[in-house]
């Protein structure tokens, strides 16, 4: 045997599969507990996300599948069984009022078959070089993929949290990246931007456009400014909705958010509204202004399809 390979059986082998499955105990209630409140915005969605690839990482050495299986049947079955354990988990997080994401699947699987293509490498145990050298290139560039992805989303984040008073980017050329609905921007309308945000409303019992990537702290600041242009002669009323990440993860009450009518005349309309009563408008606590989680702007029951241009979103 090589110098410096670490087979399962030896001391060393066995006080890592021991160090492993430590981390795999200290790591699995985080799949349900969800995300720490007390991580920075950017940080705490990106990077919270590759818990999964450590994870089972981790829980991959620790069971060690090459004690029983090898070739294409240890790739197969370790396949299998990690796919299936990760459906079981994100069921149950949805049951919990959690997404099903399909993402947090890949994930798992970039840890089991990272480890599982690196292995026979930092063992010197490689018996089909060939075969070996592709499985570890395609692994390690999964984890990169993954990496860059994140690193992304920390950079989106990162913006995010630091454009301020601005509670939305006006020059965003895609916002479906932000919001949620019938959205998309236009050079109609613009106000003091470049272009405003179109949103369009149908006909139905309920239509609403969610800002769903918010800013989360707004402790510094007085006032919240919307400034939106109705095209049309006839008024329309919108709801606008603003709630933080506790409400989100309670049972979403009406009564724990904000909520309150906005008058559209035609053409433009400003409305301020003091963070004071924001942050007041829960029935039994106070609203976090340190994570606001969601801005909505919604109608209710309209008789025909309805346009606005949101042409301002900002504190003061």
């Amino acid at each position: 045997m090589a110098s410096g390979s670490i087979p399962a059986n030896t001391p060393r082998g066995q006080r890592l599969r021991s160090l492993a499955l430590v981390g795999v105990v200290l790591l699995t209630p985080l799949l349900f507990i969800g995300r720490p409140d007390w991580l920075p915005g950017g940080f705490n969605f990106a990077a919270w996300n590759l818990g999964h690839v450590l994870l089972f990482a981790l829980l991959t050495l620790a069971v060690n599948p090459r004690r029983w299986l090898g070739g294409w049947r240890l790739w197969l079955a370790s396949t299998a069984a990690v796919l299936a354990f990760g459906i079981a988990v994100e069921t149950v997080q949805a049951g919990m009022g959690r997404d099903f994401d399909l993402r947090d699947l890949l994930r798992n699987l970039i840890g089991l078959w990272f480890v599982l293509a690196w292995q026979p490498l930092l063992t010197f145990r490689v018996r089909k070089p060939a075969i070996t050298a592709v499985l570890a290139l395609t692994s390690s560039l999964l984890l990169v993929y993954e990496l860059s992805t994140t690193g992304v989303q920390a950079a989106r984040y990162f913006k995010l949290e630091h454009q301020l008073p601005q509670v939305y980017d006006f020059d965003h050329s895609n916002p479906s990246s932000y919001w949620r609905g019938s959205v998309e921007p236009s050079s109609r309308h613009n106000g003091d931007h470049d272009q405003s945000l179109k949103i369009e409303l149908g006909a139905k019992r309920y239509s609403a456009a969610s800002l769903y990537r918010v800013p989360s702290d707004w402790r510094d600041f007085d006032t919240l400014t919307l400034r939106l242009h109705n095209p049309t002669p006839e008024p329309l009323t919108l709801i606008l909705r603003i709630n933080d990440i506790q409400h989100e993860r309670g049972s979403n009450a009406l009564n724990d958010r904000y909520n309150t009518r906005l008058n559209l005349t035609p053409g433009v309309s400003s409305h301020t509204i003091a963070l004071e009563d924001i942050e007041k408008a829960p029935a039994t606590r106070t609203m976090n202004l340190r994570q606001v989680r969601r801005l909505t702007l919604s109608s209710n029951g309209l008789s025909e399809p309805r346009t606005v241009y949101l042409q301002e979103l900002r504190l003061d």
